[in-house]
């Protein structure tokens, strides 16, 4: 029992608790494999599940895709359906508007006369009326529009409204883009203004005030437009081959109202016309509901004489003069369908009979702006950004 039994007793002690430790360790890693196993065992098991799942997933996407393609295919073949019959629709109400046309209100004096007494007075000179008010016929024009033959929507440049028209002896053609602004966009035709891919390559012309509203014109060279002072309209007269004002003048106070000629183009205070008769102003006044008609001088912008058209504002959306005769284009405010609705003629020579209710053919919104050019026999629309040409159909009024 000396030193050397006491170191084997130590040496067989620290082996046995090595051995008891490394293998506690053993176990200890042993368990976590096997957590570790079970747990992915587990995710295999979840990632299996999921990956089925997706793939039934995505089977039933593609059957609802499928589905809805072919919905879809189904749907736009009945819209393009519907669009022709409504097309087919359209076509046969115009036809129905051109055999049997409602009467639209047309603005004359009482008759007191019959046909053919009232016929032998025009054919005399006499017609009645005029020796009481001291005004003679203004036009001796004997057109009245018949039927809307054509449409040509030539393009869409600027903004939703505005203007353009062709001056009657030039092939020159002029657009006011928007309801306000100083510059003037001359094309050298149509075909120009066709072509071309708006109006950075026109020729600009730089007015030196600005108008307002869509109620310009373009008669002999000249550009006619409305400016507004304060509470002032002032007529201007530019000179568009010299670039200068002409002439200026300020529409009368008592015929002049802030208020839009017509109800559904808040813009336009006064809308200026130009045919083969010369040139008329529109307006509102304050005494009347009604649209009002003044016969222009173009040299001196003198009024030379007015009317009441007794054609209403309300629901008005754009008019034309054609032989003195004025046509007032009516509308919804949820845009539809234009129509003229009321005639107006200075001559009285326009009857409730033949007295026309054309139905414009359905196209974007409605007119802000209708110039009439009486040597092509067309009118300049402006329809929600687009050029559209409307060629008329004429015949000779009845009582000439």
């Amino acid at each position: 029992m000396g030193v050397p039994f006491l170191l084997s007793i130590a040496m067989v002690l620290t082996l046995t608790s090595g051995q008891y430790y490394y293998q506690g360790l053993m176990d200890y890693l042993e368990n976590r494999f096997l957590a570790i196993e079970d747990r992915m065992l587990i995710w295999h098991e979840q990632s299996n599940r999921y990956s089925t799942e997706l793939r039934d997933f995505k089977k039933r996407t593609a059957q609802f895709i499928g589905g809805l393609n072919e919905d879809h295919s189904n749907l736009r073949q009945d819209l393009e359906g519907a669009g022709v019959r409504v097309d087919r629709v359209e076509r046969e109400l115009d036809y129905i508007e051109t055999q049997n046309p409602a009467r639209p209100c047309v603005t004359h004096a009482d008759r007191m006369v019959d046909v053919d007494q009232e016929v032998k007075m025009v054919n005399d000179g006499t017609k009645g009326g005029e020796e009481d008010d001291g005004f003679s016929r203004v036009s001796d024009c004997v057109d009245i529009i018949s039927s809307i033959r054509a449409m040509k929507i030539l393009k869409r440049t600027g903004s939703p409204k505005g203007m353009w028209t062709k001056d009657a002896r030039s092939s020159k053609v002029y657009v006011f883009n928007g309801t306000t602004g100083d510059t003037l966009y001359q094309f050298s035709s149509v075909l120009d203004l066709s072509a071309s891919s708006g109006v950075a390559h026109s020729r600009p012309i730089r007015l030196p005030s600005p108008w307002s509203g869509t109620g310009g014109a373009v008669f002999n060279g000249h550009a006619y437009y409305v400016t507004a002072e304060g509470d002032e309209l002032r007529l201007l007269k530019y000179d568009l081959e010299n670039s200068t004002v002409t002439d200026s003048a300020v529409f009368p106070v008592e015929a002049a109202d802030p208020r839009p000629v017509y109800g559904l183009s808040p813009e336009t205070a006064v809308d200026l016309a130009a045919d083969d008769q010369g040139l008329w102003a529109l307006y509102a006044t304050r005494e009347s509901g009604s649209i009002s008609l003044a016969k222009m001088d173009p040299d001196a912008l003198d009024t030379e004489q007015t009317w009441d058209t007794g054609c209403p504002r309300e629901n008005a959306e754009a008019a034309f003069v054609v032989c003195g005769a004025v046509y007032v284009v009516y509308n919804t405010r949820a845009a539809g369908r234009s129509r003229v609705q009321c005639v107006f003629d200075v001559n009285d020579l326009v009857t409730i009979e033949e007295a026309p209710l054309l139905y414009f053919p359905r196209r974007f919104g409605a007119h802000s702006s209708l110039k009439y050019n009486p040597r092509e026999k067309q009118i300049y629309a402006w329809d929600d950004g687009y050029q559209i040409l409307y060629k008329l159909s004429m015949k000779r009024k009845l009582l000439v």
